[in-house]
């Protein structure tokens, strides 16, 4: 016993020397702060910074917002197995059984802190170097800023009052921000600051593709303009609209236009198919990559659940379009939208395409029984490849996905994705961000030829919709508004129809519930969407949205606690 108690007191002396001599030497696969503040390694925390845009993964899709913007608008149902799968989903969906302690709720806040925190230690370090020694500083500047409005704009349509951390507030201090210390027009200020500095020092075009350029920051403070445009009180409810904002919007999206950068691609099917990334209708999209020396390559795990069940993919069945959302889909005799009875009629129960006419982005959108899957004529959906048809139907979302055999396809067991781009805005979007403020301005002619322009695109968009046979999918009609002709187009009539335009062109794109908390109506119009959907599906029997509540998430118990309570709940929680 004694010898074997010497030879370990021996081995642990030896032990000891041995973790001395390496505690002694410099770590060689470690980098110190100081180190890093090199043009070279700046930049490289500058594409660590752009990579943030896109480090979501299933449980926290940040990326598209599918998971916040569609399953709470009544455009889409979560999907999976049943609603004990991924079950914060479903309590979104549901908002009644939504909590201040989900874990989703606080992964999502903490992911995109994570951007901000890799943009504000980029930004820092680029604030101490010369000109001289880093010619690209203010340039690269601006992008930083840019990403980090990106991040904000995230964090205040999701949670509205969140703490601003800025490059020039010392980690010691993050525990004395509130999420308080600025109002809500304030924070919304904050992040336009950001995007108006980005526009004032990027460059026009960009050598390097998925860099933010000038334009792109324009287009995005539009957007941001336009959601402080409608003013809300501390709760929630929209007060009055800012015509001066309108305005500025409006002069943001001619710069946009005039640029002559930016146009409709041909073919509506073109934005969700990975030949065309980077197309003259992307303003910003993430970049994704395949067979970049990475294991797994990096792919968009944001909408790794929503693939269909059936071998050539193999999971989740997420994101499926609900009733009314096909419904909307629908066009009347001279091929304009059904604005108040398109939900008379329910169309995804029949299976029925072919009686009732419609839009043709009803088939670029969802994924439909006997229809063709990504326009392969012999690769035919079917009601099977849902995970539980019982549950929520057969339909699936489509944009996200991509074919089986395209090359961007990647399956990492369990999930699979692709390296297609994701717009974060499309050129479509700057028409009909133009057309909203024009409407609201009262200059609803002038907005007229825009909504036109998008919807004639639509109208063009039927080419790949063919089954075998080459006969269309479905009954095709839409056209565009002809005042005198087909409708009377008043500015009531004119705001109708640029809200029916947005849904139908961005359905399932992750951002119509946000529209519908900026106009101040979600919770009429939800509630009437659940009236009516409970009769259809079972899932949302005990859905109903609180008004002055649910138009935010909560902000995290987890983050209040660490913040020892100097965070604020949200109004209603």
């Amino acid at each position: 016993m004694k010898t074997k108690i010497l030879m370990a007191a021996v081995l642990i002396c030896l032990l000891f020397a041995s973790c001395k001599k390496y505690l002694d030497e410099t770590p060689q696969g470690l980098i110190s702060s100081d180190e890093l503040n090199t043009p070279t390694n700046v930049d490289k925390m500058v594409i660590a910074a752009y990579s943030a845009l896109g480090n979501d993964y299933w449980a926290a899709p940040y990326t598209s917002m599918w998971a916040y913007g569609s399953i709470r608008s009544g455009d889409a149902y979560k999907g999976g197995d049943g609603t004990g799968d991924v079950s914060d989903f479903h309590a979104y969906e549901t908002f009644s059984l939504n909590r201040v302690d989900l874990g989703t709720t606080d992964n999502t806040w903490y992911r995109l802190y994570i951007g901000v925190n890799r943009v504000n230690d980029a930004l820092g370090r680029i604030n101490n170097m010369t000109t001289a020694d880093y010619p690209n500083k203010v340039e690269r500047q601006a992008e930083m800023r840019y990403l980090r409005a990106h991040f904000y704009f995230l964090l205040k349509i999701l949670y509205k009052r969140v703490p601003y951390i800025d490059e020039n507030i010392p980690k010691a201090g993050y525990d004395t921000v509130s999420n308080r210390t600025y109002t809500s027009d304030q924070l919304w200020t904050k992040i336009a600051n950001d995007f108006s500095f980005a526009a004032a020092n990027l460059p026009t075009k960009q050598s390097d593709i998925g860099r933010a350029n000038k334009f792109a920051a324009e287009a995005y403070l539009a957007k941001t303009l336009l959601y402080q445009a409608y003013t809300q009180d501390d709760n929630n409810n929209v007060t009055s609209i800012d015509k001066a904002k309108l305005t500025q919007v409006n002069t943001l999206c001619d710069d946009v236009i005039s640029s002559g950068q930016y146009g409709l691609l041909a073919d509506f099917a073109d934005n969700f198919l990975p030949a065309f990334d980077n197309s003259k209708e992307s303003v910003f999209a993430i970049q994704y990559s395949l067979n970049d020396g990475t294991p797994q390559g990096r792919v968009d795990n944001g909408h790794s659940l929503d693939y269909p069940m059936v071998s050539q993919y193999g999971c989740c069945g997420f994101h499926v379009p609900s009733h009314n959302l096909i419904n909307a889909f629908q066009t009347d005799n001279s091929g304009l939208p059904l604005f108040t009875t398109f939900n008379n009629t329910d169309i995804e129960a029949s299976g029925d395409y072919f009686t009732s006419s419609f839009d043709p982005r009803i088939d670029h959108t969802a994924a439909i029984p006997g229809h063709p899957y990504k326009y392969k004529t012999d690769f035919i959906y079917q009601a099977t490849w849902s995970r539980a048809p019982q549950v929520y139907g057969p339909l699936l979302s489509m944009k996200e996905t991509v074919a089986y055999d395209d090359p961007t396809f990647k399956k990492f067991a369990p999930f699979m994705s692709s390296s297609k781009n994701w717009a974060i805005i499309r050129y479509a979007d700057v028409l009909l961000m133009k057309a909203e403020t024009l409407i609201e301005l009262g200059r609803e002619m002038e907005a007229l030829p825009l909504i036109n322009q998008v919807r004639q695109r639509a109208a063009n968009s039927t080419a790949l919709l063919k089954q075998a046979g080459g006969g269309a999918t479905s009954n095709y009609k839409i056209s565009t508004y002809q005042p005198g002709v087909n409708c009377a187009w008043t500015n009531d009539y004119a705001r109708q129809a640029i809200r029916y335009e947005r849904r139908m062109e961005f359905a399932m794109e992750g951002y119509r519930f946000f529209d519908l908390v900026r106009w101040g109506i979600a919770a009429e119009y939800l509630n009437s969407y659940f009236n009516a959907e409970k009769s259809r599906v079972g899932q949302l029997q005990d859905a109903v949205f609180k008004k002055n509540r649910d138009e935010y998430l909560p902000i995290p118990q987890n983050q209040i606690n660490f913040s020892k309570g100097l965070y604020k709940q949200n109004s209603g929680w």
